[in-house]
């Protein structure tokens, strides 16, 4: 067993959270959903998750965690910077390295910056680009239970997808939920007005 391993299950023997998890293959690759991102704490619980299964990951966080004596050490938890001044690139960089023959899970928390505007359709355009599977990983704190969820193969029907998603979400509250977002895609075509009367 590894070290990372035995790190994450002796957390999970003390946290007062719970893991209740759906198994990945280890060895496989796709995209981890973490949501709703609501804490810095979030982090904490999706390093002990993907810890415990023992998967490779990677993640995405804002290019300043990378700053100084930190950035070796975010970089050496998986993490790629992102510079949300200048996005460019990141979705195809990605997708280059995933199609070049990587193998990891992908961690990525769609809320983005969690002000209730909306989930970032980055992880929507990797899965497709890559035909990955889409892992949808919780925090659930009016059970105090986290871990990872059904995995999805996306169709290309946005709409369908994100009501899949939707439902899934509908009832987990983050670590603070105020900061709770709905599930929905910035460019998700609108729901159509209901027909007027007869």
């Amino acid at each position: 067993m590894s070290v990372r391993r035995s790190l994450a299950r002796a957390y999970w023997r003390v946290s007062r959270w719970t893991l209740r998890t759906e198994r990945v293959p280890a060895d496989g690759a796709g995209l981890l959903i973490g949501a709703p991102h609501t804490s810095n704490w979030d982090f904490v619980l999706m390093l002990a998750i993907a810890g415990e299964a023992d998967l490779t990951f990677r993640w995405l966080g804002k290019h300043t965690l990378f700053r100084g004596v930190a950035g070796p050490l975010m970089r050496a938890l998986g993490g790629i910077p992102v510079d949300r001044r200048d996005p460019a690139g990141l979705v195809d960089e990605i997708v280059a390295r995933l199609g070049g023959g990587e193998r990891f899970y992908l961690v990525v928390t769609p809320e983005g910056t969690r002000r209730g505007d909306g989930w970032k359709s980055g992880f929507y355009r990797i899965a497709r680009a890559t035909d990955l599977p889409v892992t949808l990983g919780y925090v659930d704190r009016t059970t105090r239970t986290t871990g990872l969820g059904p995995t999805l193969t996306l169709t290309g029907d946005v709409r369908a997808d994100m009501d899949e998603i939707r439902a899934f979400y509908a009832d987990k509250a983050g670590h603070t939920p105020s900061r709770r977002t709905e599930p929905r895609l910035r460019d998700e075509s609108p729901t159509p007005p209901p027909p007027p009367p007869a």
